[in-house]
């Protein structure tokens, strides 16, 4: 049983030095803007990077760890992680660093897959609940503190010592996972689905990056357009081929079941209400309203910390209430946390900001807590666990695409307010940059290109745009909590007879 506990710390491990990673690069970001440079594009690459190569690869990651053996790729990839966070200390270059946080997300879905895998074997019945209600708690801390020690780490160290907090504590976890952890495979596996995974990470890696470029580049430039178009084709691509492969890497047919499309909308509805926050947020209070890395660390709590209590507390009122009513109710309360933070503005002092975070915190909770458990509920038995890799992909990739729209909303807002202000003719470049400068919160070099607009005026545009940007999230968490209703929201005898239905047309 020792044993066992020191793997689920060791999985435990490499569950914790995920969201920091995710979280601390967001912090990191205007200091390393300070120190290396770099376009605001690349800097936009800081987190994306992460989050789009760790998001696309985890159910091919899966795939993999059931043929080769769970153990090797937890250990391959907690390894190659714990490296790459060493080499992310070591750059001196915004090109270099994007690169290597790629390679970090990478490894991140081959342990956290991989790791997954082997906790289902190593615990049975209701110490497997347990072990992954332990992982999800995880997590969670990972989330909820990333901010707040990123920020203490950069207070007193600089930026570099978040990566090489994240090396130590990759380094502890295969320290305690390896030596005894029992290697494990599926007798049944037919290996990875190649196509499939080139073409949906590539659908991916070119929406993404021709939603990032938009901004410099424009809506209607060459580059843009055939990134997007590129992008269309090889999910058509993606599409057709897994429709012909017997054992696809995303079961398209699982699609037929409307709980399970309303569970893949949970996600999306988090990304918008919740996630986008945990990275902006950050760059607001710096790089705008003059807080320090670790004060600012202290503001995100009042938006992370809820995820500690409120998914559990979501998960015991199943019991009375529905959890597509739970999900639906957390969506409207973040909806209106929405708006309070817009109304609250710029520069007002923390008082305005910390109860609508806390709101948009409560209510993201409700479905962060149920979606997991509502991804395999929703389908067959025998199908739960492919549903939960389409689930999880859904999740992290659709974090990524997520910040790379959201991020070139603000940048265009920002640009129009700034277009309107400048009295004098601005060339259409340096009005771009300064856009794109200011919506990643670095007032400073937007002043540099316009010095003619003084801060004050900064500060107001970047304020009126986010105030448009949160107006428009907030339509979009009023239409998840529509979704989450109408998906999810009826009995579960209805479910059952829509499920039955779909079975029969899938035969």
């Amino acid at each position: 049983m020792n044993g066992n506990r020191l793997i689920l710390a060791a999985i435990c491990m490499s569950a914790l030095v995920l969201p920091l990673s995710f979280s601390g690069g967001a912090v990191a970001t205007p200091a390393i803007g300070r120190e290396l440079g770099g376009s605001p594009v690349q800097l936009t690459w800081i987190t994306n990077a992460f989050m789009l190569s760790f998001g696309s690869l985890l159910m091919a990651a899966g795939a993999l760890a059931d043929q080769y053996g769970r153990k090797r790729l937890f250990a391959i990839g907690m390894g190659l992680f714990t490296l790459s966070s060493l080499l992310l200390g070591c750059v001196h270059s915004v090109g270099w660093l994007d690169a290597l946080r790629a390679v970090q997300g990478v490894a991140g879905a081959a342990a956290l897959s991989a790791g997954s895998a082997a906790l289902a074997q190593e615990f049975d019945g209701p110490s497997r609940t347990k072990a992954f209600s332990m992982l999800g708690t995880t997590f969670g801390l990972g989330l909820a503190f990333g901010p707040l020690v990123a920020g203490m780490l950069i207070e007193a160290s600089g930026w570099r010592a978040i990566f090489f907090l994240t090396a130590a504590i990759g380094v502890l976890s295969l320290a305690f996972g390896i030596p005894r952890m029992r290697e494990t495979r599926d007798p049944e596996a037919a290996g990875m689905d190649w196509p499939g995974t080139l073409t949906f990470s590539g659908t991916l890696a070119l929406f993404t990056f021709g939603v990032i470029q938009a901004p410099e580049s424009g809506w209607t430039s060459p580059l843009v357009i055939g990134l997007l178009a590129a992008s269309a084709l090889l999910l058509a691509a993606f599409v057709a081929l897994e429709r012909r492969v017997a054992r696809p890497m995303l079961d398209l047919s699982l699609f037929r079941y409307p709980r399970f499309v309303g569970v893949q909308m949970l996600p999306i509805g988090t990304c918008y209400c919740y996630i986008v926050l945990v990275v902006m947020l950050p760059l607001r209070f710096i790089g705008v309203e003059g807080y320090s890395e670790i004060n600012a660390g202290w503001l995100m709590l009042a938006l992370s910390a809820p995820m500690l209590f409120i998914p559990a507390t979501a998960a015991a009122l199943t019991r009375w209430i529905s959890p597509g009513i739970l999900s639906g109710v957390g969506f409207l309360i973040a909806a209106a946390g929405l708006q309070w933070l817009g109304i609250a503005g710029v520069e007002r002092g923390p008082l305005s900001v910390i109860p609508p975070m806390l709101l948009i915190g409560i209510g993201a909770g409700l479905p962060w807590g149920l979606m997991d458990g509502l991804s395999v509920s929703v389908v067959p038995k025998e199908r739960a666990g492919m549903a939960t890799g389409i689930f999880n992909t859904a999740r992290v990739a659709g974090e990524g695409i997520t910040l790379a729209i959201v991020s070139a909303i603000l940048a265009s807002l920002t640009h129009s307010w700034l277009r309107g202000a400048a009295q004098a003719a601005v060339p259409a470049a340096r009005l771009s940059e300064a856009a794109q400068r200011l919506a990643t919160g670095d007032v400073a070099s937007a002043l540099g290109l316009l010095p003619e607009l003084g801060r004050p005026a900064m500060v107001t545009a970047y304020g009126d745009a986010f105030q448009i940007l949160v107006h428009i999230l907030t339509v979009i968490t009023v239409l998840s909590a529509l979704a989450a209703f109408g998906f999810l929201g009826r009995a579960a005898t209805a479910a059952a007879g829509e499920g039955k239905a779909a079975e029969r047309r899938a035969a």
